[in-house]
C-alpha cells in the first residue's frame, strides 16, 4: 500500500514539474493604458487562455472581456512554438495565431492573409 501511495505522489509531483512552457498566468502588453491577465492551460490536446483580470492605468477594473477565451487551441509545434487562434476583443474577430515562449516572455501574433500580415504583442509571465 505504501508503494502505491508513494508512486501516486511521485506521479503528481512529476506532472507538476513538467508543465508546458505556455501554461501559466500571463500579463498582456498594455494597449492604450489597459492590460489583462490571461490564464493559459490545457484544453483538449492544445492550450487555451482566458482573461481573468483587467487593468486600466494600473488600477483593476471590471471589463466586459473578463472570462473571454482569447487564446484558442494553441497546439505545440516544438521548441516553444505554438499555432492556433486568437480573439481580438477590440473587434470580436478570431485570427490565425502563433505564439513563441522563451523563458518568462511570450510573443503572440494574430495573422491574416495566410500569415503574411500579423500584429504582435509581447506578454510577460506573472506565475
Amino acid at each position: 500500500m505504501k508503494k502505491i501511495l508513494f508512486a501516486a505522489a511521485f506521479g503528481l509531483l512529476a506532472g507538476a514539474a513538467s508543465a508546458d512552457p505556455i501554461e501559466g498566468l500571463w500579463q498582456t502588453q498594455p494597449d492604450e493604458g489597459a492590460f489583462a491577465y490571461v490564464q493559459i492551460g490545457p484544453c483538449g490536446g492544445a492550450f487555451c487562455g482566458t482573461i481573468t483580470r483587467t487593468f486600466k492605468d494600473k488600477a483593476e477594473f471590471q471589463s466586459p472581456n473578463i472570462g473571454k477565451q482569447i487564446v484558442i487551441d494553441m497546439a505545440p509545434q516544438g521548441d516553444g512554438n505554438y499555432k492556433g487562434k486568437v480573439l481580438r476583443p477590440a473587434d470580436g474577430k478570431i485570427y490565425n495565431g502563433k505564439a513563441s515562449v522563451s523563458g518568462n516572455q511570450m510573443s503572440l501574433a494574430g495573422c491574416v492573409a495566410g500569415g503574411l500580415i500579423c500584429k504582435n504583442q509581447t506578454w510577460a509571465r506573472i506565475q
